[in-house]
């Protein structure tokens, strides 16, 4: 029997948080026996693993100094439109070839609006087809607030022309779409909470305990002003109470070099400093305190292995994200919130400190099944 074809676009332009996600979620629906085809537009990553799901990476386009506006080519040339089309015809014949069950797109129409150049084509094209793919949303719990006018009623708009259904990896007693989207209620017969997406909880079990209680300071993909949280951290060991434990710093595979290198040269003996870890999750779950920006995946893996945190959400350029998931964990008791203006030695040493002092956090029963379960829906839909 012949097996339900899914294809899934992702674009990421600076962290690859979104690119890790789709990658947890397709590896999950190619276990419920689905056949998946992850699509990447983003900058390639080394040693990403897509499991039994096929990977594809179009031509890669990424932004400039974290401004999601100003789109360039891997070689940091402004897109035009002869890139535009070559890219557009990548994915349109894509899907000619796979002819999928389902497309799946991460964030729009509620984010990725920079895309529209290629994503209303293989939305017209798939709607088109006959018979119809299934068109599903994939989307975070919390959204960036735009205060831009007409632009809630916009994505509605796209909602109800194209979409069948939306899946939104979170789960509501931590935070409902309608928190961050003015517009969730006239969508509410299209919306399906998955809880958050996390990784395998294996590989936090058998390995817990085993990175020696130290302070794990960890910093994404390594964009986003990360190497201010970075060079903080070092500066604030002295101060902690913590500064005899061994310190190891995260700095991410995007901190640029010369950035990389100013940390290794102010790192003291007992620091160490690393680009990225294939292990982190079994090192957060042994580490006596995290501290860490507040992206989606950063924030699930420290639920999913319950250790103490301290969060400084990334802030810049008006981003508001990360600051309301930061603020939730700090009401629910989950984690020290340091805000990114009042980030310096004293202030991240205290909050160390503090969080050392109080027991370990409990989650509360936060939905932590999201790759299963968004699997289990399209696997239902497909085969309904």
């Amino acid at each position: 029997m012949t097996k339900p074809r899914v294809l899934f676009y992702v674009q990421y332009l600076q962290g690859v948080g979104h690119l890790v996600r789709a990658l947890q979620i397709a590896r999950a629906m190619a276990e419920a026996g689905l056949e998946v085809d992850l699509v990447s537009g983003g900058v390639p990553v080394p040693g990403l693993d897509a499991g039994d799901a096929r990977f594809h990476q179009l031509t890669p386009i990424k932004c400039r100094d974290g401004d999601f506006s100003d789109l360039t080519g891997a070689d940091g040339r402004p897109l035009d439109g002869t890139f535009k089309n070559f890219r557009r015809d990548e994915l349109l014949s894509l899907f000619a070839r796979r002819r999928p069950d389902a497309v799946i797109i991460e964030a729009f129409p509620f984010g990725r609006r920079q895309m529209r150049f290629e994503l209303l084509p293989l939305l017209e094209m798939a709607q088109s087809a006959s018979p119809g793919p299934l068109l599903i949303c994939s989307l975070r719990d919390i959204l960036q607030v735009s205060a831009k006018p007409g632009r809630v009623a916009e994505t509605l708009d796209m909602i109800g022309r194209f979409f069948d259904h939306v899946l939104v990896h979170g789960d509501p007693s931590f935070a409902a779409l309608g928190e961050t989207f003015g517009g969730a209620d006239e969508i509410s017969d299209k919306i399906h909470y998955t809880g958050l997406v996390t990784g395998s909880p294996r590989s936090v079990e058998v390995s817990r305990g085993q990175s020696d209680g130290e302070v794990l300071v960890s910093a994404g993909g390594g964009g986003t002003q990360s190497e201010i949280l970075l060079a903080a951290a070092v500066a604030a060991r002295p101060l902690s109470g913590a500064r005899d434990r061994p310190w190891r710093l995260l700095a991410g595979p995007n901190l640029p070099q010369d950035e990389f290198a100013k940390l290794e040269a102010l790192a003291p003996g007992g620091v160490t400093l690393e680009r990225n870890r294939d292990d982190f999750a079994a090192l957060l779950a042994g580490c006596a305190v995290s501290v860490s920006q507040a992206g989606y995946n950063t924030v699930t893996d420290l639920l999913r292995c319950g250790c103490r945190s301290v969060v400084v959400p990334y802030c810049a350029r008006g981003e508001t994200e990360q600051l309301y998931r930061a603020r939730r964990l700090g009401e629910m008791g989950l984690a020290r919130v340091v805000e990114e203006a009042e980030l310096g030695p004293e202030t991240l040493a205290s909050a160390i400190d503090a969080v050392l002092e109080a027991p370990p956090p409990e989650p509360a029963g936060i939905d932590l099944q999201g790759a299963g379960k968004s699997a289990s829906l399209v696997s239902a839909w497909l085969r309904g």
